[in-house]
């Protein structure tokens, strides 16, 4: 997948969102957000859906760093990470922050999301 870091475990689900919690906060990131999106289809729409969720992590050191170079790439954060089950799995996948930023054109902050993409991966392969 050319925008995510993806992994497939034998986790459970809520095993799985404990662990990638453990893994971003050794990496110094912090969960903002958590969406349920069965919780949301099921109330928005009237239809049941697996389970997936959305984390919204954040590294404050990065994100003021980034800010600082491009004030509006704000518009980018925090870094989606997500977790779904699928068939006997369960799925765990964080974006991509030099895909998501490389359309600022500027070069410091393709250095700040290289840094954070590079600790994403350590989070995902550390699962």
């Amino acid at each position: 997948m050319k925008y995510g870091i993806l992994k497939e475990t034998n986790y459970g689900f809520e095993e799985a969102i404990s662990k990638i919690n453990t893994e971003l906060q050794k990496e110094g990131f912090g969960i903002l957000t958590r969406i349920d999106l069965n919780e949301k289809f099921k109330a928005k729409l009237g239809i049941e859906f697996k389970k997936y969720t959305i984390l919204g992590a954040c590294n404050p050191k990065n994100a003021h760093k980034a800010i600082l170079a491009e004030e509006n790439i704000g518009l980018f954060l925090p870094c989606n990470v997500i977790v779904y089950e699928k068939d006997e799995k369960t799925v765990i996948a964080a974006i991509k922050p030099t895909v998501a930023m490389e359309s600022s054109n500027n070069e410091k902050v393709y250095e700040i999301a290289k840094e954070i993409e590079d600790a994403l991966t350590r989070v995902i392969d550390n699962l």
